[in-house]
């Protein structure tokens, strides 16, 4: 089926479609132009809405708007198109589905009506940069590419202008992955650890949902896989694509190794040297396990030139272990991505000294106690915040090696006040890190906020 034709199916329908954000507003418009009817729903009232010109443009379009803490009530429309970030189970969508509604979502669709190859990736630390190393290296080999997904790009609009030779490359989060039934041509996975327990019911759901992403591959698709984690490697049983697993610490016969220092590729007896570890720009050991992935998901698509080339001049995605500015000879880094612990550690394993650590936010209902000996060793410093910050602290004082560490923990009235005291005390030599562990919400709308709040404070140090 081709999205003109899923278009024209729902031209007889009613549309309803939960979330008036970057991400909908596209789907929208574009449904709006073609003459369906469309309910545009969202959390925010009128009043508390930021854009107010965007509502009347699509009032004007013809969009009927549902706003406020009422927008799921009553739901009727024969298709609903729900936020990634909002439950398939809730009452009101089982509710909708008992009176004969579809509930899908933007990427569903996608996955549906995309003419293209489609790789995919996905995992809890490295998607972004992962996701964004594959489509550059793409480019670079001369391949038309559409980049977009969880990234922050809707690619369900631009469809029509997708040809049968490009290449979508998306990002995918365990919201968009729950409910989808089809898999990508090409499926990553960079590593498992838990994460947004506060949405998923709990670990399982959490990892089942990130199977999806390769579980419904054809025996000719190729699912790529982290050897050296222990839920991504036993994927290896139950995937029915072709099967490439990477490795930074442990032997493969077959797959993606790093040996003396170079990243090679073992397939049919034969050990090819792609990529040495010295010419990537971007610093840390969780980068070369990105690129380890994105190396076995381009594997026989991409010229192992073209990966030297790139790697030795990219600098990295924003907000992860960016390098804002040097201030009287301390370096401070924006790593607000780091939304978990285990983003934090890898983080913090890519410095070569004790850090000045700025830490806590918003509390996802994970675990933080197996961060403590990381801390303890890489942190000389701890300056917290938020919601967490109490058990951020639990986990470096329980650590072993705590008391003779000398590690100092301090806590900060808001994220401004956590800066200002970085600030105070770094001396020059110093690096301060903004690494918090956790999510950004109790303060920021997300971590992009926050990283450019961070930015704003040191770029103003004068």
């Amino acid at each position: 089926m081709t999205f003109d034709e899923y278009l024209d199916a729902l031209s007889q329908k009613t549309v309803a479609i939960i979330g008036i954000g970057v991400s909908n507003t596209p789907l929208i418009r574009l449904m709006l132009q073609r003459g369906i009817r469309v309910t545009a729903c969202d959390r925010a009232d009128r009043a508390k809405f930021n854009n107010d010109e965007l509502l009347r443009e699509l009032e004007e379009l013809g969009a009927q708007l549902r706003l406020g803490e009422d927008y799921l009530k009553d739901l009727d429309q024969d298709v609903i198109f729900r936020s990634p970030g909002i439950r398939p189970d809730i009452p009101a969508f089982e509710a909708a589905r008992a009176r004969g509604s579809e509930i899908t979502s933007e990427m569903e669709v996608f996955f549906k009506v995309c003419p293209c190859k489609k790789i995919a990736v996905t995992g809890s630390d490295g998607k972004t940069t992962t996701t964004t190393i594959i489509a550059r290296v793409l480019e670079e080999a001369g391949h038309t590419v559409h980049l977009g997904g969880n990234i922050g790009r809707p690619l369900l609009p631009d469809t029509n202008l997708m040809r049968p030779d490009d290449i979508a490359v998306l990002e995918l989060s365990s919201f968009q992955l729950l409910t989808m039934d089809e898999s990508p041509d090409i499926a990553v996975v960079t590593n498992l650890a838990p994460n947004h327990l506060d949405i998923h019911k709990g670990m399982d759901e959490y990892v089942a949902a990130k199977q999806n992403i390769y579980l419904h591959q054809k025996p000719t698709d190729r699912v790529v896989l982290n050897r050296d984690n222990a839920i991504t490697n036993a994927f290896a049983q139950d995937a029915p694509g072709q099967v490439v697993l990477f490795s930074r610490q442990n032997e493969l016969e077959e797959g993606v190794v790093l040996e003396n220092g170079v990243i090679c590729v073992k397939k049919n007896g034969q050990c090819r040297e792609v990529l040495p570890v010295s010419d990537i720009l971007i610093p840390g050991v969780h980068n070369v396990e990105n690129y380890m992935a994105a190396i076995a998901a381009l594997d026989g698509i991409v010229p192992d030139l073209v990966f030297r080339r790139f790697a030795a001049s990219f600098g990295g995605v924003e907000h992860r272990i960016e390098l804002v500015r040097e201030y009287k000879g301390v370096k401070y880094y924006n790593d607000s991505i780091a939304s978990s612990p285990s983003r934090t550690i890898a983080g913090l394993r890519s410095f070569r000294q004790k850090v000045i650590l700025i830490a806590g936010g918003y509390d996802k209902h994970i675990p933080y106690d197996d961060m403590g000996p990381d801390l303890v060793e890489h942190v000389k410093l701890m300056i917290l915040t938020g919601p967490t910050a109490p058990k951020l602290r639990a986990a470096a004082e329980k650590a072993p090696g705590f008391a003779e560490s000398g590690m100092r923990i301090l806590d900060a009235d808001s994220f401004e006040d956590a800066v200002a005291k970085a600030v105070e005390l770094a001396v020059a030599g110093d690096i301060v890190t903004m690494s918090p562990a956790s999510a950004s919400f109790d303060r920021f709308k997300n971590f992009m906020e926050r990283g450019n709040t961070f930015k704003r404070l040191i770029n103003a140090l004068e």
